[in-house]
């Protein structure tokens, strides 16, 4: 079995989203004597993390609603390295994409530790595409899942069905195909994301 960590490092100057210097987690580190102790402040969409709907449906459900059981079990890594800017609907179509299946895109974005303001995102079509298909969750290998779109329609497509989404995840080395997740967000309460360390498991049935 090998275990691939698909998670972001947390550090000042890490990649944020567009460079912004505000979403730039700060650690306070104080000594006294023999005892160290760290505070940091980060923004809950630092790094990699899982979206709650409260992101972007007013009143919408906070980080804790979401069912641990749909984050720890087996997802479907899609190779979308070909594609530039939006994926689409057309991209999706020959992709054994199934009911509940939770697929996690690879794109260009994981081959580079920068901020890309390009960065391929999944279009609306595509967020409609998944919605149809009745999939349990989508993660993605950028800070956002869409970008350009005004009103974020593929987030509020998503979230309007309860697919769960991740961003945020670090796929260079992970090749297309199954594998067993372990996404746990920190258990925190009333939030609209939370980061999170997440492990995919490759031949976790053997």
């Amino acid at each position: 079995m090998k275990i691939y960590d698909v998670s972001s490092t947390i550090f000042s100057g890490m990649a944020v989203y567009k460079n912004k210097e505000e979403k730039q987690p700060v650690y306070n580190t104080v000594q006294s004597g023999y005892v160290t102790e760290t505070r940091i402040d980060m923004d809950a969409h630092t790094g990699t993390h899982v979206d709650a709907p409260l992101h972007m449906v007013p009143g919408g459900d906070t980080i804790e609603t979401l069912p641990l059981e749909s984050l720890v079990r087996e997802c479907k890594v899609i190779d979308m390295t070909h594609v530039d800017g939006a994926i689409t609907k057309e991209h999706l179509t020959d992709k054994d994409i199934q009911s509940e299946d939770f697929v996690l895109f690879k794109t260009k974005n994981s081959m580079t530790e920068e901020f890309d303001f390009d960065f391929v995102y999944v279009g609306k079509c595509a967020a409609e595409y998944l919605a149809e298909k009745g999939i349990t969750g989508v993660g993605v290998d950028a800070l956002g899942i869409e970008r350009s779109q005004e009103g974020h329609p593929t987030h509020k497509t998503l979230f309007e069905k309860k697919i769960i989404i991740i961003e945020g995840l670090r796929l260079k080395e992970v090749q297309e195909g199954r594998y067993f997740m372990m996404a746990a967000p920190l258990k925190m309460t009333g939030t609209d994301a939370s980061p999170a360390r997440i492990i995919l498991l490759d031949n976790f049935g053997q």
